[in-house]
């Protein structure tokens, strides 16, 4: 018997991040069910962008922001093995490793730019020039931070990201179940996927969602759900990655009186 039997979930990452997480939640003995609300396309633009980089060598540093900025970021990189690479948290620098590369930076203690940008690595970069690799948009603390310490820092924007289109008949399908009460409990990995999952759902799907349990990777995100008026239970993990959210789920599952 999983620790979460009897708890739905719904998993809103996007394709393929949404399969490690469903699997974990139920290998725990979640019903899990599956609604991404973003979709991630390669930018058009990237061979253009390439050009205008010139030699990937010229930079002391190439950050990945994400592991989906590997996924379709990668090829910078050339196949060169030479390169400082930094990784925003260990998925993004699993993600590096699976491609053949190794990383050099990956913060502690927590996933994301502000710990980034606390190593002792990123703290004396002037005169450095850094490549910050990402989708398109997004925060724009690390390259604030790092061109304030003297940093030249270029992006390269290697994803679009968009709400998504649901093919027709599965939001209804997913608001059904949801309707019948068998799910309890759902997740979002970034603001923006929480708007776009707002934005998807049918009134009835909005008021389900305003009244459910919200597990969520940090407290930004909290901040969006209340933002726009959700008003259940909020599980906030210190981290977006998989394993804390899933702790963080089993920590509320064992202090609350949930299906």
């Amino acid at each position: 018997m999983g620790a979460l039997d009897g708890l739905g979930v719904l998993v809103t990452r996007p394709e393929p991040q949404a399969g490690p997480l469903a699997r974990r939640l139920a290998t725990e003995g979640a019903r899990v069910y599956r609604l991404p609300a973003v979709e991630l396309s390669p930018r058009e633009d990237r061979a253009r962008q390439r050009a205008a980089l010139g030699p990937i060598d010229r930079f002391h540093w190439v950050v990945f922001v994400s592991a989906n900025a590997v996924r379709f970021g990668a090829a910078l990189l050339e196949g060169r093995r030479d390169l400082r690479l930094a990784a925003v948290g260990p998925a993004t620098a699993a993600a590096l490793n699976h491609a053949g590369y190794r990383v050099g930076l990956v913060p502690s203690g927590g996933y994301d730019s502000e710990h980034l940008l606390a190593t002792p690595e990123l703290r004396h970069v002037q005169g450095q020039r850094v490549l910050i690799v990402r989708g398109d948009g997004g925060r724009e603390l690390l390259a604030d931070e790092l061109t304030a310490r003297g940093a030249e820092v270029v992006y390269a924007e290697v994803y679009a990201r968009q709400c998504a289109r649901p093919v027709p008949g599965v939001v209804a399908a997913v608001e059904a179940e949801w309707a019948q009460g068998l799910i309890d409990v759902v997740t979002a990995t970034s603001g923006e996927l929480l708007r776009c999952l707002y934005e998807i759902l049918q009134p009835a799907g909005r008021a389900l969602l305003a009244r459910s349990a919200l597990l969520v990777g940090g407290e930004r995100i909290a901040a969006v759900a209340r933002e726009i008026g959700l008003t259940g239970p909020l599980i906030v993990a210190p981290h977006a990655d998989d394993a804390s959210l899933v702790d963080a789920l089993l920590e509320w599952r064992r202090h609350t009186n949930a299906p």
